[in-house]
């Protein structure tokens, strides 16, 4: 492609432009044009390196954006029975399913669902392996592969690094026998979190000496997600070189399951003060709730950008109306000083977000609207009911 694209500056400008009122609140407002901007890097990114590029929909299951990601995605990655549905019903293309621990009941229909299906270990391979005789049998097809640990970390953060020590995710490499990929045909490694491509690069010089046997033997190469191609700083020339060379050397296919890199900087949630007061420093009370609606705010922990924030403006501590004291967004200027009924957005709130959502308290569901930056068409396609809190219970 041409010069980088800043898709960071891109979107906050756009979304600057945006009426904050023309939506309810709280509400994820989503540009389909932003994503699109995204999705056509991947594109670029396969078509070049030759990858096979699909979407986590651990990251984003927005659907209703499904026709637009199937034009530029061969499909989607799945961490279990549900998302696999999704990903066959609403996506189409390729369906993969990973996940730490398959239930037996499930696993026929993930099998019929799937392409791909991917074991966290061998023994749930081998203890599986009758029932995957059985589709096979009834005439499904699925090509099966397992997760490894290559026991090498590069993580940033302990609770989002899948290598780090006593992790549940993947087979630690060196525990692996040869007898362990009989009947696999595809090695997957997710290790990455936000990164670019030097991790990645470093992670597969120590992994690659470990398994130069196994790799001839191997189908597919699946290369997990964690990897900011989306990011302007991103070196996707190094990275379609590398999946290049992978695929030259083992004749293999090699597959990349981004999700935050599908909606980075595509998305904001809008939010409305409720009231203000004082208690050793100003605070605001809001509509959005850090547990209910960014929980990743408090189990990262990461601060969100607030649109339009004024570093040098007066200080307010941001915090949800739920009856959790820890239910706190964090510390951000202001031009003038909130009052309620003011409106503010969050930035880049589509990944991970819009997914993680939950009524603790009672506090209800973000509004979800898609959005044309381009033509200003705006589309509602989510409006909060008693229902979705009351269909949680019993």
């Amino acid at each position: 492609m041409g010069k980088t694209m800043d898709i960071k500056a891109l979107s906050t400008a756009s979304f600057a432009q945006f009426d904050l009122s023309r939506v309810p609140s709280p509400c994820f407002v989503v540009d389909e044009v932003a994503v699109e901007r995204n999705l056509t890097i991947l594109r670029d990114v396969a078509d070049r390196s030759g990858a096979t590029v699909l979407l986590a929909l651990k990251a984003f299951s927005m659907f209703a954006l499904a026709p637009l990601v199937s034009r530029y995605l061969a499909g989607t990655c799945a961490s279990g029975l549900y998302e696999a549905k999704l990903g066959r019903e609403k996506f189409g293309g390729e369906v993969t399913t990973y996940c730490a621990g398959f239930k037996a009941a499930d696993l026929p229909e993930i099998i019929a669902l799937s392409d791909h299906l991917i074991f966290n270990s061998p023994a749930q391979h081998q203890r599986f392996a009758d029932v995957i005789a059985q589709a096979c049998a009834e005439g499904e097809q699925v090509s099966l592969g397992l997760r490894i640990n290559p026991e090498h970390s590069e993580g940033w953060n302990e609770k989002y690094d899948p290598t780090a020590p006593c992790s549940r995710l993947g087979t630690p490499i060196s525990q692996i026998t040869a007898s362990d990929w009989e009947g696999i045909e595809g090695l997957h490694m997710h290790t990455l979190c936000e990164q670019g491509f030097a991790p990645l690069a470093r992670t597969w010089a120590a992994l690659e000496p470990k398994i130069a046997d196994l790799l001839p033997k191997l189908k597919w190469i699946n290369l997990g997600g964690g990897h900011h191609i989306t990011q302007p700083d991103y070196d996707r020339e190094g990275l379609i070189a590398f999946v290049q060379d992978l695929h030259k050397r083992f004749d293999v296919q090699v597959f990349l399951e981004p999700g935050e890199a599908v909606a980075l900087h595509s998305g904001i949630l809008v939010g409305e003060i409720l009231d203000v007061a004082q208690n050793a420093m100003p605070l605001a009370i809001t509509d959005i709730s850090a547990t209910c609606h960014m929980p990743d705010v408090l189990e990262a922990p990461y601060r969100p950008d607030m649109l339009g924030e004024d570093p040098e403006g007066i200080i307010h501590r941001l915090g949800g109306p739920s009856c959790l004291a820890g239910d706190v967004i964090g510390d951000y200027g202001f031009a003038n000083a909130p009052q309620a009924g003011d409106r503010f957005a969050f930035l880049d709130q589509s990944h991970y977000s819009m997914v993680k959502t939950n009524t603790f308290n009672g506090v209800p569901l973000p509004a979800i609207a898609m959005w044309n930056s381009v033509t200003d068409q705006l589309k509602m396609l989510r409006l909060p009911s008693y229902e979705d809190f009351l269909d949680r219970l019993s």
